[in-house]
């Protein structure tokens, strides 16, 4: 789930910006994708008539998120696409820490990225489709000042479960050179950097995209989202000498910037006008 203030993806945000315009307000979404059996897919854009934010709340169209210091609480009311499907239930986000330090993901400080919650256990609630699950989550938060096609090639990012906490690692490929960041979250609080190994190749996927991974013996173990620039997938490996099964993400803004995926990524990001509908989230 990720909610979009200047949807980074928008295929209308791209045409926007190369009209002259390109205000983020105007491009907002909350991206809702269920997998297993009850699989389920939205990502509807709207504009800033559709937004009310503030320090601890954020509605974007029908849904809302929430935090009164203790959780984090979203309902979504959203539609899928492409079999236009409803989305509706509650996910409550628990952390164990909160973190407060970002991280610049390059060298002029355009892009910042920020763990909020490493660690953190979710309580989830569907009607829509009925489903209920509690488990370990993750939180975090990334902004920036250009678009990250204009600065970045590719990146690999995963999120691996280790003991007393979890292990990220940034792989980036920038326009002006790599990067590397690895850092290793506390349950309780904290967070220090580590050497994340060496890198290995997975198997492309069948848009082609390629995904490497950082740590010992690194095996595919299951294939989320193939879309033609962009891969989530569940990966095992050895982090931080510890086994397990982590996310993954393989992203390529060539790709992504190429006139042939852009004609396609409205049939996954439909547009809609329309203001806030839903419950107004407490204001703290």
């Amino acid at each position: 789930m990720i909610a979009f203030l200047g949807s980074v993806f928008s295929p209308y945000y791209a045409w926007s910006r190369r009209r002259g315009g390109g205000d983020p307000m105007q491009h907002c979404a909350l991206n809702v994708a269920l997998y297993g059996r009850k699989k389920r897919w939205s990502m509807t854009e709207r504009g800033a008539e559709a937004v009310s934010r503030g320090r601890d709340f954020l509605a974007i169209g029908p849904s809302t998120m929430s935090w009164d210091g203790t959780a984090l609480t979203v309902e979504i009311r959203e539609i899928s696409v492409p079999l236009p499907r409803s989305i509706r239930g509650t996910v409550r986000l628990y952390p164990s820490a909160v973190e407060h330090a970002p991280l610049v993901l390059d060298t002029a400080g355009r892009h910042r990225w920020q763990p909020i919650a490493p660690c953190a256990r979710a309580e989830i609630r569907f009607d829509r489709p009925d489903l209920r699950w509690s488990g370990s989550a993750y939180f975090d938060t990334n902004n920036g000042d250009r678009p990250l096609e204009a600065d970045f090639v590719r990146w690999d990012w995963s999120r691996t479960p280790v003991p007393g906490g979890t292990a990220i690692v940034y792989d980036v490929q920038r326009r002006d050179g790599s990067a590397l960041h690895a850092r290793r979250y506390d349950a309780k609080g904290g967070m220090r950097d580590f050497d994340p190994g060496p890198v290995s190749s997975l198997p492309r996927t069948l848009w082609r995209v390629p995904r490497f991974m950082r740590g010992a013996a690194p095996s595919l173990t299951g294939t989320l989202e193939d879309t033609p620039f962009y891969a989530r997938s569940l990966v095992s490996a050895t982090v931080s000498g510890h086994r397990s099964t982590g996310f993954h993400e393989a992203l390529v803004l060539d790709r992504f910037a190429s006139s042939w995926v852009q004609a396609m990524l409205p049939f996954r990001m439909p547009r809609v006008a329309g203001k806030i509908s839903g419950s107004s989230p407490a204001r703290n």
